[in-house]
């Protein structure tokens, strides 16, 4: 029998692979390289106290991209601040229909319009509620850690001797 090793899952690389399985568009994140400046903090309920997304550092002015693809469907101010929303088609957690946001982002594209995957979607703009990017993943009122999305599969192999 052949030992296999442990390859530990690379987080927080890009380009990596979908969750929704090999048949799907590969997911990315947004900024490279992902610093994590606040990580998600689920809330308990729709009204309850939580961190909805994660806080990116990233720059003023910084290009964002398209985590996955999508169709926009926000693309402007939303309670004052840029944002930009994508639903994605593809299976996350089991389910359709949920949507990255991107906060702080003044848009470079329009609602209706198709991104694919690292697609350039906007830029981060100065005076943002948080120091970078501000990313989240959502379907309904249900949130959920878009680091998610950048997981890898552990794979296992043949130890070499």
């Amino acid at each position: 029998m052949t030992p296999l090793a442990v390859l530990a899952p690379l987080v927080l690389v890009a380009p990596l692979v979908s969750v929704a399985g090999p048949a799907a568009a590969p997911w990315q994140p947004p900024v490279v390289p992902v610093v994590v400046d606040r990580a998600f903090i689920a809330p308990t309920g729709p009204y309850s106290p939580g961190h909805r997304g994660v806080d990116l550092a990233a720059e003023p002015g910084r290009s964002v991209r398209a985590a996955g693809d999508g169709v926009v469907r926000v693309a402007g101010p939303v309670a004052g601040r840029p944002v930009v929303s994508i639903e994605h088609p593809h299976r996350i957690l089991g389910l359709i229909g949920w949507r990255t946001t991107y906060d702080s982002v003044v848009p470079s594209v329009k609602v209706g319009e198709r991104v694919r995957t690292g697609e350039i979607i906007g830029t981060l703009s100065p005076g943002s509620h948080a120091p970078g990017l501000h990313w989240g993943l959502r379907r309904g009122d249900r949130y959920a850690d878009p680091l998610l999305l950048l997981r890898r599969p552990v794979v296992l192999k043949p130890l070499e001797r």
